[in-house]
């Protein structure tokens, strides 16, 4: 029988590259699952694309507001067609206002206009809560 007290050189390699490879291994999906973490939905990123969608105090449009979710305008730069969104979440209209992967993905105007903002806005709501996020009441829609 071996003592596992008096190792050899070999013994002691073999030991530590198994040590070092199960490390490797539990470390690298520690790392793949904080990424998924750390992938925030567009909706919850600045700028953002219309009234009562802002994230936090200070992030409206004129930087007025008292709180999350209560900003007066989008702050992205506003576009007049799908597929002229500069980035990630700022497209307009479409499944999932706000929620496009990437620059020219959106599928229509911003700012939005009155059904995609209100699928935006519950939308939103939905994940500020689920995050734990205080938020106040939306602006109303200025009428022009």
């Amino acid at each position: 029988m071996h003592d596992p007290t008096n190792l050899s050189r070999r013994d002691f390699g073999k030991l530590s590259v198994t040590a070092l490879a199960g490390l490797s291994l539990t470390g690298g999906a520690s790392f793949a699952a904080d990424d998924k973490k750390s992938e925030k939905n567009p909706l919850l990123s600045d700028p953002h694309v219309c009234r009562g969608l802002n994230t936090c105090k200070g992030k409206g449009a004129d930087k007025k507001n008292s709180c999350a979710g209560t900003g007066a305008c989008a702050t992205v730069r506003k576009h007049s067609c799908g597929g002229s969104n500069e980035c990630k979440g700022q497209g307009g209209c479409g499944e999932k206002p706000g929620e496009n992967t990437c620059k020219g993905q959106g599928d229509c105007h911003v700012p939005l206009a009155k059904e995609a903002w209100k699928k935006a806005r519950k939308r939103f709501e939905v994940l500020m809560k689920a995050e734990s996020k205080k938020f106040g009441d939306a602006p109303k829609a200025k009428v022009s």
